[in-house]
C-alpha cells in the first residue's frame, strides 16, 4: 500500500512539472518610491528614499534616518548638499 501511494505521489509531481504555463500578463512597471523620478535622480547617496515624502508646509522633501538610538526626520539633500524642494508656484 505504501509503495503504491508513493508511486502515485511521484507520478503527480512529475505530471505537475509538465503542465503548460499561461503567459504572464504584462504588468505595468511602477516605482517603489513615493517621490518623482527627478528627485530620486538628484538625491545624494546614503539616504533612505523609500521613506522620503513631500511636506506641503515647507515645499521640501524629507526622509526618516534610522539611527542607533532614534529615528529622525531629516531633509532630503542633493549630491551637492542642497536641500531638495519644489519651486513655489505662482
Amino acid at each position: 500500500m505504501q509503495k503504491s501511494t508513493a508511486a502515485i505521489s511521484l507520478t503527480l509531481f512529475v505530471l505537475a512539472g509538465c503542465a503548460a504555463r499561461t503567459p504572464d500578463v504584462a504588468v505595468e512597471e511602477t516605482s517603489p518610491y513615493t517621490i518623482p523620478p527627478e528627485v530620486i535622480a538628484a538625491a545624494g547617496p546614503n539616504q533612505d528614499l523609500f521613506s522620503a515624502e513631500f511636506d506641503e508646509t515647507d515645499g521640501c522633501y524629507w526622509y526618516y534616518h534610522a539611527g542607533q538610538v532614534e529615528t529622525t526626520r531629516v531633509p532630503l539633500r542633493a549630491a551637492n548638499g542642497n536641500q531638495l524642494c519644489r519651486a513655489p508656484s505662482i
